[in-house]
């Protein structure tokens, strides 16, 4: 069982995101994963800086440490040719320690650029044809690309890893599953469903499999609840509310119900080691085997000591159901 820890990026500034990068791999963690957002969920958590400039310097502030981008959206706010570079190139800076997390989007981050923002099943379609691009420039040479969506002149990416990044892609069920299982190196989802895995497997898919684990570690459950229904209760909206709404406005008025006791049921929430191994295991008997941290507690450097003396032990012996 590898374990990760997710970076807020649209809670703290990008300085703070490098510097608990560095924490995180001196707690021991394996990977670190970053979130790829224009804007923050919440206008309270105030902030979003660009990904691509701290994966760079985290690369080079890091020395055992995997990244992954979780998930990236390389169709409308980015054209997969510059995905494909950025990721040549934090590959390369990071001796091999990339992980490129794909996904469809959230309307939250892409309508920005006055694209639109397309129905799922068109989203899908522009991410299979995105990841071929990806992948046609990682074969080296000056490559051309005409599919219905994107399109492709005569480019070429001069600086390739080898090896190259994996691609995980993020899935939710169904159609996306089936994309991630026939396009992608690996899986990405966000909910504990043995479904995604059993049918990510039954389409063939045979890589990492990668979940968040929604936990706030803080002194007590009642600093926890409020740190999270203070800056993370737009978890608690679902994937089809999150994928549509455009801005962190509208987050703010679809989440006026969630409560701190709604929080409860999603998030382990205090200082209770067995209660945060007991989110995990749900993760990992529904067949996950990159467990991604994602605390939303007041105090990461707290969380980092925590999970260095008593989480790490006992959730690296957790194993994946077959």
């Amino acid at each position: 069982m590898r374990v990760g820890y997710k970076l807020a990026t649209e809670a703290f500034g990008p300085r703070e995101i490098i510097r608990q990068a560095v924490a995180a791999e001196e707690a021991g963690f394996d990977f670190v994963e970053l979130s790829d957002h224009f804007h923050p969920w919440l206008d309270n958590q105030g902030h979003s800086a660009f990904t691509w400039t701290m994966l760079g310097s985290i690369a080079e502030r890091t020395d055992r440490v995997g990244l992954v981008t979780g998930v990236t959206c390389p169709t409308i706010r980015y054209h997969p040719a510059v995905v494909a570079q950025a990721a040549a190139t934090v590959a390369l800076v990071s001796d091999g320690r990339f992980t490129l997390g794909l996904g469809s989007g959230e309307r939250l981050n892409e309508h920005v650029v006055g694209r639109g923002f397309p129905a799922v099943a068109r989203r899908h379609a522009m991410l299979r044809e995105a990841v071929e691009i990806i992948r046609l420039l990682w074969r080296g040479g000056y490559q051309s690309y005409d599919g219905r969506y994107l399109q492709l002149e005569d480019a070429r990416v001069f600086d390739l890893p080898d090896p190259l990044p994996e691609i995980a892609v993020a899935a939710s069920g169904g159609p996306s599953v089936r994309l991630a299982a026939e396009c992608g190196d690996a899986l990405f989802a966000t909910e504990p469903k043995p479904g995604i895995v059993e049918d990510y497997a039954a389409a063939g898919g045979t890589g990492a499999r990668y979940a968040e684990v929604p936990l706030a570690y803080a002194a007590d459950e009642a600093e926890a609840a409020k740190a999270v229904h203070a800056t993370n209760r737009w978890a608690l909206t679902g994937w089809k509310v999150m994928s549509e709404l455009p801005n962190p406005v509208n987050f703010a008025a679809a989440t006026t119900t969630v409560t701190e006791d709604d929080v409860r049921g999603q998030f382990a929430c205090g200082p209770n080691p067995a209660r945060h191994l007991a989110s995990a295991r749900e993760f990992t008997d529904a067949g996950f085997d990159q467990l991604v941290l994602m605390n939303a507690g007041p105090d990461p450097d707290g969380f980092f000591d925590f999970f260095r003396s008593t989480l790490a032990a006992p959730l690296r012996a957790l194993a994946p159901a077959a």
